[in-house]
Order: C-alpha cells, then structure tokens, then sequence
C-alpha cells in the first residue's frame, strides 16, 4: 500500500535523521519533516509517539518507526509493505 501521510521528526545534528532525509528523497517519497529541537508541540507529540525522545522517529500513517538509521528504516518499510 501506499502511504498516505508520512511525517519525520528529527533532530537538525543528527546524523542518522540525514540518513533518513536522504532515504525518502531518494525515494521521491512526499513528507512532512519536524523539528523537535525548535517546536515544542512536535517534541511532545514524538515523545508521546515513541516513549523516548530520540530522534528520529517516523509516523507513515500511524505507524511508528523510533531511533533508527537508514537500513533499519529499509527493513521496516518493507514489512510494513509500503510501497514507494
């Protein structure tokens, strides 16, 4: 399936929040990026999301995806079977 609604909330040092930036634009893949080191609102809601406040954290369509890097994403996304 594809997704409807993919948000990312990362943290603008982190490195592996650029691997995942990287990830989806490769993939042509539309998202709403947020940053949780300048909006509160978004810090709470991906702590609330994840239990953590590690960034990234992935929302696709509900779905949650937290502290990852790039080949965790991949595999992820695969057995959630989203498609690009």
């Amino acid at each position: 399936m594809k997704p409807e609604k993919i948000r990312l909330f990362i943290k603008p040092c982190c490195g592996w929040c650029h691997e995942a930036i990287d990830w989806l634009d490769e993939r042509r893949l539309a998202y709403e990026k947020l940053d949780v080191t300048t909006d509160a609102a978004a810090r709470k809601e991906m702590a609330a999301l994840s239990g953590q406040t590690l960034a990234p954290v992935i929302d696709v369509d509900g779905d949650i995806l937290s502290d990852f890097g790039a080949d965790e994403l991949e595999e992820w996304w695969k057995k959630q079977r989203f498609t690009k």
